[in-house]
């Protein structure tokens, strides 16, 4: 058991991996960006980055993502369920992470701080994006040329200039577009 938390596991290995969320120890690093890792499944996770991999396929379109959690998130959108609701206003969605950031629209909370220039934010993934800004740092690479960006949804849209792949089709006619 963690002595921190209470953290509970049968397993001694896996109490060891836990207790590096305590003492912030992340001794698997990316050669390619110096990205660091708790654990060495992150560290092969966040190598999907670099190469552009995306295993996970959704099989009723042409979603794919770096992990399954991600495909899992995406597959609620074909059913259309959103279980998950504001009291304040009604808004609706699939994730309860969703929720809990839109439920800060209503208190108007932006806990997260650049300390280089101010800008806050309600949502940690939203700071990590804008700290590319003062580091200059672009993980995401292109695995066919040099290109590389900041911005994951960027090297998306740039990969559809090597396939060719056009995923907007037009309702009233035959066009289809690579963007939206």
């Amino acid at each position: 058991m963690c002595e921190e938390c209470g953290y509970r596991t049968a397993r001694e290995s896996h109490l060891s991996i836990h207790m590096k969320s305590h003492t912030g120890e992340k001794p698997f690093m990316c050669e390619e960006c110096g990205y660091r890792a708790a654990k060495k499944s992150h560290l092969s996770r966040h190598m999907r980055t670099h190469t552009g991999e995306k295993p996970y396929k959704c099989d009723q379109c042409d979603y794919s993502a770096v992990e399954k959690a991600s495909l899992d998130n995406h597959r609620v959108k074909h059913t259309g369920e959103k279980p998950y609701m504001c009291g304040e206003c009604g808004y609706r969605t699939a994730r309860r992470s969703h929720l809990s950031d839109h439920m800060k629209s209503h208190t108007g909370e932006k806990p997260f701080v650049c300390e280089e220039c101010g800008y806050r934010t309600a949502k940690m993934s939203h700071l990590s994006q804008h700290m590319r800004i003062h580091t200059g740092e672009k993980p995401y690479k292109c695995g066919s040329c040099d290109y590389r960006t900041a911005h994951r949804s960027a090297l998306t849209q740039h990969m559809k200039t090597h396939t060719g792949a056009k995923s907007y089709n037009c309702d009233q006619c035959d066009y289809s577009a690579s963007e939206k």
